[in-house]
Formats: C-alpha cells, structure tokens, sequence
C-alpha cells in the first residue's frame, strides 16, 4: 500500500509539473527530480521485497545485491544534494529576489542537477567498489530487508578496516556538506525574513520554504537517526525499524507534504481534474 502511494503521488507531481508550463521554474524543477529520484530510489528494493514476500524465497544473488546496493546509494546520495540545491534557491528567491532570474538560470539549475547526480554516482561507485573488494564467508545471510553497507560488511570475511574508512569519508561528506550548506542557507533566509517588516510579506516568505524544512528534517533527521543507531547500539533490528521509515516512508511523505503545502501545487492540481472531469462529461455526452 505505501509503495502504491509512493508510485501514484510522485508520479503525479513528475506529471503535473511536466505538463504545466507556469510550472517550469527553478523551484519546479528541483521538485520535478526530487520526485523522478524518491519514484526511483523506492523501486530499487520494493519490488523485489514484494516478490519475496509472496514467494517466501529471501534469496538474492551476488550481482543484484551488488547493483542493488549501487542504484539505492546512487539515488539516496543523489536525494541529499538535491534538497540542497532547493534550499540554495529559496535563498536566492527570498534574499535575492531582484537577482533570482539571472541567478537561478536555466543553465545554473541544470549545472545544480547534474552536479546531485553526479555526486550521487561518486559515492555509489565508492561503496559499492569496497563491497566489492571483499569476500564474505559462508553464512551468506544478510540481516537486512536490502543489500546495505553495514549489513555486508558484517559479512566479510577478511579485514573491512579499508573499507570502514572509506565509508567514514564519503559518507562525512556526503552528510556533512549538504547539511552544512543548507543549515547556512537557511540562516540567511530566517534572518531576511525577520527583517521583512510586514506580517504578510514575513508570512508569505515563510511559506515558501516551511514545507522544504519539514521534507529536510524528515530526511536528513530519519537517515542521521539510521545510522547512529547501527554504530551506537550495534543492533540491527533497530538499524531495520529506522531504516523502513527513511527508505519508504520519506519517499511516500515528500510528495504529500508538497502538495498539502503548496498553493500553485493545490491550484494547478484542482483545475487539472476539472478538465479531467469536462472532457469525461463531454466524452459522455457525445457518446449518448
């Protein structure tokens, strides 16, 4: 059911904003592949978990654990410098907006997507090669729902001391500079809005970026709490518990807080169905 509504709500919005032409800004267009990459990220695992589940077979081979673990770190990793690049355009919409066509330009936010994914094919590449250099015993079981970095690295049979290190530094940056770089932007953004001196134009700023915060702590707070989790306790069943939130939930939620929150989302959707609804009407009337 979650994945329904994951596959129908980002689906939707990957739609809606494809075919409304008032829609093609910057904001839109970071939204549009926040939502290709949560439709993607989801369908990396969720399938085969379904098929598992039906079949009562948990059985997964070397090379689709292997590509499994690349596509799902691609999009995650991806994900992260995505919604940082949303938060530097709400800082350039709120605190340059004289400058906000210029700066945010057609070529700047294509320059900014490729950059997300390009990051996100680095840091895949990385973990998956330090999966790859290792040789994992025969108790092949991994205690995990999805081919992991640390479900694995249990696993191994040799010496993973290489393969923790370059996990702790592509994973620190890959944390660490989108976290960074958003906390500042908003900085900015809260101490421009403070000083907007009406309560509409405070209100109406904040508005524009409110649901942008709650999709980032919902992210970045379910990830971080992921992983703390795994090397603070050492419990896999809690790293499971946390890790369904952030691998099914989020990608369910962004598109639902979007849309709630968003009044040119909310307007462009109600006057999409109406025309939905007239065609159907006339469809019917010319049939009778």
């Amino acid at each position: 059911m979650i994945y329904i509504v994951t596959m129908v709500g980002n689906l939707g919005l990957i739609i809606l904003i494809g075919l409304n032409s008032h829609l093609h800004i910057p904001m839109y267009y970071f939204l549009f592949n926040l939502s290709f990459i949560d439709l993607c990220y989801s369908s990396v695992f969720t399938p085969k978990m379904l098929m598992n589940f039906v079949s009562k077979d948990n059985i997964i081979s070397y090379v689709g654990c292997m590509t499994q673990l690349f596509f799902f770190l691609f999009f995650v990793i991806s994900e992260c410098y995505m919604l940082t690049s949303m938060a530097y355009d709400r800082y350039v919409a709120i605190c340059n907006p004289l400058l906000y066509k210029v700066t945010m330009s057609h070529q700047v936010c294509s320059l900014l997507t490729v950059a997300a994914y390009m990051m996100g094919f680095a840091g895949a590449s990385a973990h998956t090669g330090c999966m790859l250099r290792l040789t994992f015993c025969n108790v092949n079981i991994i205690n995990h729902y999805l081919c992991d970095i640390l479900p694995l690295l249990q696993l191994s049979c040799i010496s993973t001391y290489i393969s923790e290190i370059v996990v702790l530094i592509v994973m620190g940056i890959n944390i660490t500079v989108p976290s960074f770089t958003i906390l500042i932007s908003y900085v900015f953004i809260l101490t421009n809005i403070f000083h907007i001196k009406t309560a509409q134009g405070r209100s109406k700023a904040f508005s524009t970026c409110s649901f942008h915060i709650i999709a980032l702590c919902l992210f970045l707070g379910s990830a971080a709490f992921m992983y703390l989790k795994y090397s603070s306790s050492g419990s896999m069943d809690l790293g499971k518990i946390s890790s369904v939130f952030y691998t099914n939930v989020i990608p369910m939620l962004n598109p639902l807080i979007y849309s709630l929150w968003n009044k040119d989302i909310k307007v462009t959707l109600q006057k999409t169905l109406l025309k939905i609804q007239s065609r159907n009407m006339f469809s019917l009337e010319v049939i009778m």
